[in-house]
């Protein structure tokens, strides 16, 4: 149950980190002061996946950079406001750094929590929906204990700057389909809460990945949102107990 006055706040795909040093840390400082204004009046915070464009820990080492970010999420949870991370596809490799110094929940699924009677249905949506088979069986070799073992084998200095090149390559070549809405039928997270909807109801599933704001009408009492990013769109969702709203920070 929310407090008098207080709201749910949800956004993802920050990508910090592309597509240089320069215009990351600008976006990084607006995310920032975003946090420091929202932290007012949130209750609870989601950031839903994909905050960084690379990330991986090794046992001694985690990618540098970000101070700011991570100082502002240490800063909101000292004070008692939980955070609630999800692993996305570029930093699935999450371990236990951020929960540790931060006081950050990690969750690396969909999870379902209810807030006022609503029931949600959270996640980053990365391999949710039909089709995208070739990324899901990338998926599952990146989240193999063995094959992440084998990834730790690579010296950081050489790992990470291969890790950053195929990043980046990724997202030029999904560009053209990042921005532009591909319709409710090709829309696999749409269609995949649908279908959710003939086994259990939820009144909103919320999900980033798709890197557009979305908002769309499932039936009569769901609706589907997708968080959109923050390299174009700086959008974010927020429940205040009775309505849900995606919003753009200006």
């Amino acid at each position: 149950m929310l407090s008098t006055n207080k709201k749910i706040y949800f956004a993802s795909d920050f990508h910090l980190g592309i597509p240089n040093y320069e215009k990351s840390l600008v976006r990084e400082k607006l995310i920032v002061k975003w946090l420091d204004e929202i932290k007012r009046d949130a209750q609870e915070i989601f950031l839903m996946g994909d905050l960084f464009d690379f990330w991986f820990e090794y046992k001694h080492t985690a990618p540098k950079g970000f101070v700011r970010l991570l100082g502002k999420i240490a800063e909101l949870t000292d004070s008692g406001i939980p955070i609630t991370i999800f692993t996305g596809n570029h930093d699935m490799w999450m371990f236990d750094y951020l929960p540790k110094e931060l006081g950050i929940t990690i969750y690396r699924e969909p999870i379902t929590r209810v807030f006022n009677d609503k029931k949600f249905l959270l996640g980053h949506g990365d391999g949710l929906g039909p089709g995208d088979n070739g990324y899901k069986f990338i998926k599952k070799v990146f989240s193999n204990p063995f094959c992440q073992w084998l990834f730790t084998q690579l010296h950081p200095n050489f790992a990470i700057n291969m890790a950053n090149y195929w990043s980046r390559k990724s997202r030029l070549s999904n560009a053209p389909i990042d921005e532009k809405f591909l319709g409710e039928e090709n829309e696999w997270l749409v269609v995949h809460s649908k279908e959710t909807l003939k086994k259990e109801h939820f009144d909103y599933f919320i999900f980033g990945h798709r890197h557009l704001p979305l908002d769309i009408k499932l039936n009569e009492s769901s609706r589907y949102i997708n968080l959109g990013e923050w390299i174009n769109y700086n959008s974010y969702a927020v429940f205040d107990g009775t309505l849900l709203e995606l919003k753009k920070y200006k």
